[in-house]
């Protein structure tokens, strides 16, 4: 009998029988940035330590508070899958026992250091010494942050790291070139360095933001906040790193729920292919160099100016998650989704995560084929909550529900379904949407006034080919 053909044949040779388009260029969503966007007080670098295989890939960060005279606030979201990884662990920790107070982080991708045991825990404090030693006061507890991207379940190769750690002293800086470096070293299967900088100003006091992550597969992130701040556990799933800096002076509990609020609506609003990790962190540093003399950014004595820093750090994270989305693993589509009238935020967001999740309507948005039933099925299948412990959950009325599709470049939108009833869909105009690279999908369910958007890609026999080999 003869012998079937591999899994990866068969793929191929199905594969054949259609048209296939690559993923466009990213190359674009990367430039220079002028150094004085950059917030101050800052050095950073990233370098070649040995994690990767290829020679000369940055494959460590590090990243450092240089301030001295005050200490550098710290928040995080986190992961709380089950087999959280040894530097989620380890981070969570310190800034619990420091009360969200910490002066640096190291990065390093290629390993994961997750469902590692013992050593694991051990490799994460032993990166998070080196790193305390690189700066420039020494504090009884330890100050710095973890992170580790890359392959489950295999050890670091920490002596490498350690002395990539060590080495990073020398390079350290603050220009463009160094905050590149280490965007660079967060990179896995990402194709460019996600790397962005503002500058904004809150009461006329000019401060600046900047940050990097990284993420192309494994991407449909639910973070919460740090133990030390955290109310309720949540769970959070992917392979998502992201750290932001900012010369702002904010108290840690208002830094933690401007993060947290922040996170809501970015990282826990993109989905690449709904999959599930352990090792998603979201770091955010504010050191307060911008006005020494300027007041703490505080939510209870200064609201004004803490609702103001939420906005620029909300609007900031969904930069960054943005280019996660585009930087999809085979990603040939951008598309924002929508849902609107719903009776809570939760709701809609739930619904927008559904249908950015759903492997049909991801397959049908590479196929620019505008079956919008796909979109109501994922739609239809999301229970929802219950505005109090003894009233009944609402429910959809199909009756009402409208889906249009709503193209990027401001020409007419074009409804699918109206009120529940079916519109005579122009199969033309529907591929000329569809066919661009990026479009919204647009849910008005008209039960409430809430909405949520989601940002997500399609599927490509790309993103196949890239995961069924990611290993060798």
């Amino acid at each position: 009998m003869p012998r079937p053909p591999a899994p990866q044949a068969v793929l191929r040779r199905l594969a054949s029988t259609f048209t296939q388009r690559p993923s466009p260029p990213k190359s674009h969503l990367h430039a220079p940035l002028p150094s004085n966007s950059f917030p101050q007080g800052y050095v950073l670098t990233g370098l070649h330590a040995g994690v990767k295989k290829k020679a000369g890939v940055p494959d460590v960060a590090v990243i450092l508070s240089t301030v001295q005279d005050r200490k550098t606030a710290a928040a995080a979201c986190f992961t709380r899958n089950a087999f959280k990884a040894a530097p989620v662990l380890v981070s969570d920790e310190i800034l619990t026992k420091n009360g969200g107070y910490a002066s640096a982080v190291v990065v390093n991708s290629g390993c994961a250091n997750a469902v590692t045991g013992k050593q694991g825990m051990e490799d994460a404090w032993a990166m998070v010494k080196a790193t305390d030693a690189l700066l420039p006061t020494k504090e009884d507890h330890p100050q710095t942050l973890v992170m580790s991207t890359g392959v489950i379940g295999q050890n670091l190769p920490i002596s490498k790291i350690l002395s990539g750690i060590s080495a990073a002293q020398a390079s350290l800086g603050s220009e463009f070139a160094s905050w590149e470096l280490a965007a660079k070293a967060f990179m896995t299967t990402d194709t460019f360095p996600k790397l962005r900088s503002r500058v904004f100003k809150i009461k006329g006091v000019e401060y600046r933001m900047a940050g990097m992550d990284k993420g192309a597969g494994m991407i449909h992130p639910d973070m919460g906040p740090a133990s030390t701040f955290s109310s309720a556990p949540r769970q959070l799933h992917a392979t998502l790193l992201g750290c932001i800096m900012t010369d702002a002076a904010v108290s840690p509990r208002s830094l933690q729920n401007a993060l947290t609020y922040a996170v809501d609506r970015s990282f826990n609003s993109i989905s690449v292919d709904g999959d599930m990790s352990t090792n998603d962190s979201i770091y955010v540093l504010a050191n307060g160099a911008a006005a020494p003399s300027a007041a703490v950014i505080d939510e209870q004595t200064d609201p004004e100016a803490y609702e103001a820093f939420k906005a620029e750090l909300t609007d900031f994270a969904a930069d960054l998650a943005k280019l996660v989305v585009r930087d999809g693993e085979g990603a040939t589509k951008f598309v924002t989704v929508t849902v609107k009238g719903a009776p809570s935020y939760g709701d809609a967001h739930r619904v927008a995560s559904r249908i950015s999740t759903s492997a049909l309507v991801k397959t049908a948005l590479y196929g620019e084929d505008a079956n919008w039933g796909r979109i109501l099925a994922a739609t239809g299948s999301v229970p929802f909550s219950a505005p109090t412990p003894t009233s009944a959950a609402p429910v959809i009325d199909p009756s009402k529900v409208s889906v249009t599709l709503v193209p990027a470049d401001g020409s007419a939108p074009l409804p699918v379904l109206v009120n529940g009833e079916p519109e005579k869909v122009d199969e033309v105009r529907a591929k000329e949407i569809m066919v661009q690279e990026d479009f919204e999908l647009l849910v008005d369910l008209k039960m409430g006034e809430e909405q949520a958007t989601y940002w997500t890609c399609d599927f490509s026999y790309e993103y196949v080919s890239i995961n069924g080999d990611y290993r060798s």
